[in-house]
């Protein structure tokens, strides 16, 4: 993801790529008309709220990778304040919705799971993949969409850890754990809320304090001077973080209201694997997790039939389109030796890792929280400490960290 970063810049953007926008208006188009004849005009309209999220995340560059890094290793919080803001506003809008339990004839379910040995040790192995992979689960899809090839790559082998997790995934169950439960089910949503609300606030003062202490106030971001400026940063530039945050709040509120539940991505990259790995003779059936009802069944069905997947595809053709209207949908074809272990072996850790612990940056942390559950404030102290060990490794395989965190015995590894 920092390589795309130095490639965006919304400062100069480039001549729209015409063809390639117009493929990708075409499979957009094309998407939505197909699923909605095919399978209704829910998925079509899945499939459409996916594009949006890959045009919002390509555009605010909104990862998580990048956010905590620069957090643990300058200080510097704005990318994680981000997030809380995204946080407290889907919260908001979900505790009331998750406690009716349906609207306008649509049931609604929350990301709830389990708090123990699972999350803690797959939040864990998310957090090393995703320093040594470049990205989170959906950094992954939108940057394969802005053109990518090395996260190309740690998506393929994003999908190879995911169906190693399906396989594990039983035993690690067995392991000790609390039954999952939702904050606004134990307390009432208003209490439940208003607690959530002073945690993410409380979170939001720390990163400040942090960041003050280190640098002597808050990294100033650049604001928008003329109207022109604006519609050009809308349409090809880089995006203020508060864009992205909103953007992908209400975009998992529209998410909840047509699915029943919130975003979620790496289900969809344990099913591709299990497809392909049954088109290629491989005895997943036999799996316990492939025996149990609800994967069964999408095993059995075609992929249009499954919510997260036409939502990742969606997310994926998003960014494409976003990056062909700036100009700069541009395939990087060299990647070092170092960078593309570090790529296949990010990817394999994020995809085990998101399986056991029900999910990724979005599913479990994301979506878990606005949900009220438990198991996402607990995915994000695992993955948090993943991802500062992931720090320390990335020198290994010739990656840029930052300075003042790599030890100098570790630092010549880099050269």
């Amino acid at each position: 993801m920092t390589a795309m970063a130095r490639r965006i810049s919304w400062l100069t953007p480039g001549q729209t790529q015409f063809l390639p926008l117009g493929v990708a208006l075409l499979m957009l188009a094309g998407g939505i008309i197909y699923l909605s004849a095919a399978v209704g005009g829910r998925q079509g309209a899945l499939y459409l709220i996916g594009g949006a999220l890959g045009i919002s995340l390509y555009h605010a560059l909104f990862g998580f990778t990048a956010a905590y890094r620069r957090f643990l290793v300058e200080g510097r919080g704005a990318g994680v304040r981000a997030q809380l803001i995204m946080l407290a506003t889907a919260s908001v809008v979900f505790a009331p919705l998750l406690a009716g339990g349906s609207i306008f004839g649509q049931s609604l379910s929350g990301a709830l799971a389990p708090v123990g040995t699972s999350v803690m040790a797959g939040a864990f192995l998310f957090g090393v993949g995703m320093q040594l992979g470049g990205g989170c689960a959906s950094g992954t899809l939108f940057t394969v969409g802005g053109g990518s090839t090395r996260m190309l790559i740690t998506l393929i082998a994003f999908v190879a850890g995911s169906l190693a997790g399906s396989a594990h995934l039983p035993w690690w169950l067995s392991q000790p754990k609390f039954a999952a439960v939702s904050l606004y089910g134990e307390i009432g949503w208003p209490g439940g809320l208003a607690m959530q609300l002073a945690f993410i606030a409380a979170l939001a003062v720390v990163t400040i304090r942090i960041e003050r202490k280190r640098h002597g106030g808050l990294e100033k971001s650049a604001g928008i001077a003329t109207r022109g400026e604006f519609f050009q940063r809308l349409l090809f530039g880089r995006w203020p973080l508060l864009w992205g945050a909103l953007a992908l709040a209400f975009l998992n509120i529209a998410t909840l209201l047509v699915a029943g539940r919130p975003w979620g991505i790496t289900w969809g990259y344990t099913l591709w694997g299990a497809k392909v790995a049954d088109a290629a003779g491989l005895d997943v059936r036999d799996w316990t997790f492939w025996q149990w009802p609800f994967p069964a069944r999408m095993l059995d069905s075609g992929i249009e039939q499954d919510v997260t997947s036409v939502m990742n595809i969606g997310i994926v053709i998003g960014a494409a389109l976003a990056a062909s209207l700036a100009g700069r949908l541009a395939p990087l074809m060299r990647i070092p030796p170092r960078s593309l272990a570090a790529a296949i072996i990010g990817g394999l850790l994020l995809g085990y890792g998101a399986r056991l612990a029900f999910g990724c940056n979005i599913g479990a942390f994301f979506s878990g929280v606005v949900s009220g559950s438990p198991h996402g404030w607990l995915w994000l102290v695992f993955g948090l400490l993943g991802t500062f060990a992931g720090i320390y490794l990335r020198p290994l395989f010739g990656l840029e960290v930052g300075a003042g965190v790599i030890p100098g015995f570790m630092r010549k590894f880099a050269s």
